[in-house]
């Protein structure tokens, strides 16, 4: 599915929305919605949603700048639109910016939570983390840790990484990094938040192969194996915040780059230590 933003209005009406924890593409705790478009099927996420003043956060925005920044590093992912719309939630009408996304499955492919995949599967006493390296994932979960370092992911749960399963061809594999909603600035909702949020600080985070600390976590990649990502260059903030003007504000805007700048800056000087 091609990234872009969609600025004129669409009817999302007649979407339903609930607290859906497993969804395609779209695990986690906020308001979700699917529908089926031209023979597939496109899953809908809304921001943080409260239920006396409605839709109060811009995750979904982040998803997207998420999207354009794993395009730049080169990162295998999920690809989302975001989309300006009239949406009905709890019997009220609310105009909302939301995110699509495609099924990433294959046809024959079931998914699971790699929560649950491990406790099914794992040997006696092997942990999480061992259990994903003998299974072949390693170069996936160095990746993981250093994007969700840039980003400061801070949910990352069981859930958040999924196995798909291709039972007829005996074929097992992760899907695309997916669901960053929860990372940058999201829990700032006004500018006076977005200036006294610090940018390189190392907040707790919840990460269900690593640590409570994103900067932490990094040291778990052997140095031999540091992921060689396509650079951060500055020219590619026009890139990350192309179409946004007027859906989230130039000083959350200048902040996001601050962030990414400074901690890609930070994994470079890591890489070289």
């Amino acid at each position: 599915m091609e990234t872009k933003v969609i600025r004129e209005k669409q009817d999302l009406t007649y979407l339903s929305w609930s607290r859906m924890r497993h969804s395609s593409g779209t695990a986690g705790s906020f308001l979700k919605a699917e529908s089926e478009v031209s023979g597939r099927k496109v899953y809908y996420k809304l921001s943080k949603y409260d239920n006396v003043h409605g839709v109060v956060g811009h995750e979904c925005v982040n998803e997207l700048i998420v999207d354009r920044l794993l395009t730049i590093l080169g990162v295998e992912h999920l690809h989302y639109r975001l989309i300006h719309a009239d949406i009905v939630v709890r019997e009220t009408p609310q105009e909302v910016w939301l995110c699509a996304s495609e099924d990433f499955k294959e046809r024959g492919e079931d998914k699971v939570a790699l929560d649950m995949y491990y406790e099914a599967e794992h040997l006696p006493g092997e942990t999480a983390m061992d259990f994903c390296l003998r299974m072949g994932w390693r170069d996936y979960i160095w990746q993981m840790f250093v994007v969700d370092y840039l980003i400061l992911n801070r949910d990352r749960h069981g859930a958040n990484i999924e196995v798909l399963r291709n039972k007829r061809k005996r074929t097992v594999r992760l899907a695309p990094l997916f669901d960053h909603g929860v990372s940058l600035l999201f829990s700032c909702h006004s500018d006076e938040s977005v200036g006294q949020f610090g940018v390189m600080k190392d907040l707790p985070v919840q990460s269900y192969l690593g640590s409570r600390s994103a900067w932490e976590n990094l040291s778990l990649i052997p140095k031999a194996e540091l992921p060689k990502l396509h650079p951060l260059q500055e020219e590619d903030r026009a890139v990350l915040f192309a179409d946004l003007d007027g859906v989230i504000s130039d000083r959350l805007q200048n902040a996001i780059w601050d962030m990414l700048w400074k901690r890609w800056s930070a994994y470079e000087d890591f890489c070289n230590s």
